[in-house]
């Protein structure tokens, strides 16, 4: 019955979205990799975006990485974007530019997890696999009265289990569509409707008023505090960026130079370090001004980050450090960068 029940609900409440009218497991896929740690809201436009540059895995491969960033700007879990791009060129080389449509073959593509390649094998193909994301662990958790920790190994298996058992194998796409919809509509995080919920008889966690304490969610997260000063250099109408190299976060997207310090650190205390004598060496006189400061919050860590605008004087010689290249104004939005910058050059 909560199976049948929930099917039902669906077909008269379940969210209208655009990837929805397409068996097309690209445009599924494009979804669903955009669709992480993104609200439907802001993942609508960009998916239109994409699918209107990318319109098909082999344009997609055979794009720059620069401009697959550039296109992800804003969204942020930039890995997101570099794994799309790869497993794109991926379905290329060894699927022969062919979606694969077994879960085995889907799974093995870069940056595609088990909740992904469930729903793309069970909407696009037909595939009987459960999708089990953080509404699916919210709705079952609830249902059931599981009182394990959904990111303990033994309670992700228990549901995972239980949601497989109520999958509809006649439609397991419209099935794992009508789950995460409950979950996001109805049996929500905070304030969940259940007045409206046609699963309420079945609820375990109503029955036993306890809806706000499952699930139960033991993680604890440390967070690292880092201390970024970038420069936007001005010089003869030009500004200077590089690029984020290495595994750290923003990989291959392009900033102004930065110094970063262990501790919060004044201007004062910056311009003692050997990193802002290379930047500005041989330079008499800068003029500086402190145009921005920003907390950025990222998942494990946060960016407390000073933005400073240096203009150096036009007929002073300045060769910048390597690594650090010139370009001209007006093509600075050319360039991918990560959401906080982006949060600068729209106030400038």
């Amino acid at each position: 019955m909560i199976t049948a029940s929930l099917r039902n609900w669906y077909r008269k409440q379940g969210r209208d979205l655009p990837w929805r009218e397409t068996g097309d497991p690209y445009k599924i896929w494009i979804s669903e990799i955009i669709l992480q740690q993104t609200r439907v809201a802001q993942g609508k436009d960009y998916y239109f975006r994409f699918i209107e540059r990318f319109p098909n895995v082999k344009s997609l491969a055979a794009a720059e990485e620069d401009e697959v960033l550039k296109l992800w700007q804003g969204l942020g879990y930039y890995t997101r974007a570099r794994n799309l791009h790869a497993a794109a060129k991926q379905v290329m080389e060894t699927f022969s530019g062919i979606f694969p449509s077994a879960y085995s073959d889907i799974i093995s593509l870069r940056g595609v997890g088990e909740y992904t390649a469930a729903a793309i094998s069970s909407i696009a193909f037909n595939e009987p696999h459960a999708v089990v994301d953080g509404n699916v662990f919210r709705v079952m958790a609830r249902l059931f009265g599981i009182e394990l920790s959904i990111h303990a190994s033994e309670g992700k298996k228990v549901i995972k289990e239980i949601a497989q058992s109520l999958l509809d194998p006649g439609n397991p796409g419209k099935h794992n569509q009508a789950v995460m919809d409950f979950g996001a509509l109805i049996c929500t995080p905070a304030q969940p409707r259940c007045m409206e919920c046609v699963l309420l008889e079945y609820c375990t966690a109503f029955a036993e008023n306890r809806v706000g304490e499952l699930p139960v969610n033991e993680r604890k997260i440390s967070v690292r505090n880092r201390y970024f000063h970038y420069f936007h250099i001005r010089y003869n109408n030009c500004t200077f960026l590089q690029k984020r190299n290495g595994s750290d976060i923003w990989k291959n997207l392009f900033e102004f130079p930065l110094i970063e310090t262990p501790e919060p650190s004044d201007f004062a205390e910056l311009e003692k370090t050997d990193a802002f004598r290379q930047f500005f060496s041989g330079i008499p006189s800068l003029s500086v001004d402190h145009r921005l400061t920003i907390k950025h919050q990222l998942t494990h860590q946060t960016i407390h980050t000073r933005f400073y605008r240096v203009i150096i004087p036009d007929r002073t010689p300045y060769i910048p450090p390597k690594g650090i290249f010139e370009i001209e104004d007006e093509r600075l939005s050319d360039y991918p960068v990560a959401r906080l910058t982006h949060k600068y050059l729209e106030i400038i």
